[in-house]
């Protein structure tokens, strides 16, 4: 485990038992651990979260996939089949300050790790159940099967083209922001009362609830919205437009362009060198300009193709247009990189960096992350610890066990 920092994090002291697995829950524990929480992730015998097998790519024997989404956690391999593998599970459960699973709902009753069961043992607990579609429905909760069913990919995706899902599993991250939102609200709750309380997320609903704008242009007009490729259905130009090349050799560059007023409209048009679109009645506001887009889009590639993205780039900021390249990857942690935000974290051993947590407090700082663990990696210490009397703390810094 960590060694303990000289400011103690916000969550520092609070154990989270992690029973969840694949992507949401997980990353939900993973920012708890961030946060300064002591994270131990419960995973099958033999298996583990399904997602150590979710390669390419692996680096050395462990896939990518599941280390995004377990950095700082404490490895620890049950069996709930076995009953004192159970009995461990149920203590582990019995003494933490915060549970995470994402089990079919009803399956961890025969192991008397359910709410109902773990509340009454532990009254402080704030046990967070995340399901696809709400602890009522049957259905298997996988992201893009999500996408599909709330609309998402409806409005993802070319105007005549198929639905597209988008390009990371997003609803399981919106859901684990949606679960960290709830835990530390209870956990308040139970600052302030000694009591714990059942938390419920569902993947369905906090898409539903990500959908903003979208969803309320359809509970306005009944309709609805389709999909608009790159195109905004209430804001022009916001898109991307087509430039000339950088090199003048290769093919048409894209810049992605939002105006968000008349004033930054009015911006672009003087920079490309056609101030009279700000006059022209079919442009001058953005409910005209978003009627008649298409004219629009015409006017603002022909005079975008004198230059390629960077130098547009490089003009319309410096008078104030919001604006930018399409960037793959490593253009955007170059970019990160470049801004002074540091957004890879080493954790040491060879294994795949992480992506630097986005939260920054200036008086509790997070923690830096280490690595994920391997499989049942910290069994004997964890084990060791749960059949130990309850009052002994949890060890402040846990070695990977001797092979």
């Amino acid at each position: 485990m960590r060694a303990m920092a000289t400011t103690p994090a916000p969550l520092d002291g609070v154990l989270v038992a992690d029973f969840s697995r694949v992507l949401a829950g997980p990353l939900a524990a993973a920012t708890l651990a961030d946060l300064g929480a002591t994270v131990v992730k419960v995973e099958r015998p033999g298996a583990g979260d399904d997602t150590r097998s979710w390669g390419p790519p692996f680096v050395d024997g462990t896939a990518a996939y599941f280390d995004c989404a377990n950095r700082s956690k404490q490895g620890v391999t049950l069996d709930l089949g076995d009953p004192a593998d159970a009995a461990l599970a149920r203590e582990l459960a019995a003494r933490a300050d915060i549970l995470i699973e994402n089990f079919k709902p009803g399956s961890l009753a025969r192991y008397g790790l359910d709410q109902a069961a773990a509340l009454a043992a532990n009254p402080g607990l704030v046990y967070c159940s995340i399901t696809g579609f709400g602890t009522g429905s049957p259905l298997p909760g996988y992201d893009f099967v999500i996408q599909a069913m709330g609309g998402l990919m409806s409005i993802t995706g070319e105007r005549d083209g198929e639905p597209h899902k988008v390009g990371v599993a997003l609803v399981d991250v919106l859901t684990a922001k949606d679960a960290v939102a709830a835990i530390l609200a209870a956990l308040r709750h139970r600052d302030r009362t000694g009591q714990g309380q059942h938390v419920e997320v569902n993947l369905f609903a906090s898409l539903l609830g990500s959908l903003a704008n979208q969803a309320s242009s359809y509970l306005a007009t009944g309709r609805p919205p389709g999909r608009m490729g790159n195109q905004h259905p209430s804001i022009a130009p916001y898109e991307t437009l087509h430039c000339g090349s950088t090199d003048g050799v290769g093919g048409p560059e894209l810049l992605a362009v939002a105006c968000g007023n008349d004033g930054q409209f009015r911006a672009l048009a003087t920079v490309l060198g056609v101030p009279g679109l700000a006059e022209d009645p079919r442009w001058a506001t953005n409910g005209e300009r978003v009627r008649n887009r298409a004219e629009l889009v015409v006017v603002l590639e022909a005079a975008l193709a004198a230059h390629g993205a960077a130098e547009w780039q490089a003009r319309l900021t410096e008078a104030g247009v919001p604006c930018g390249p399409v960037n793959d990857l490593a253009g955007a942690f170059a970019l990160a990189t470049e801004l002074g935000l540091d957004p890879v974290a080493e954790v040491g051993g060879g294994r795949v960096p992480q992506v630097r947590s986005p939260l920054t407090l200036t008086a509790t700082p997070v923690r830096p992350p280490l690595a994920p663990p391997r499989l049942g990696e910290h069994n004997d210490a964890v084990r060791a610890w749960l059949a130990a009397p309850s009052d002994q703390p949890f060890p402040s810094e846990t070695e990977p066990d001797k092979e």
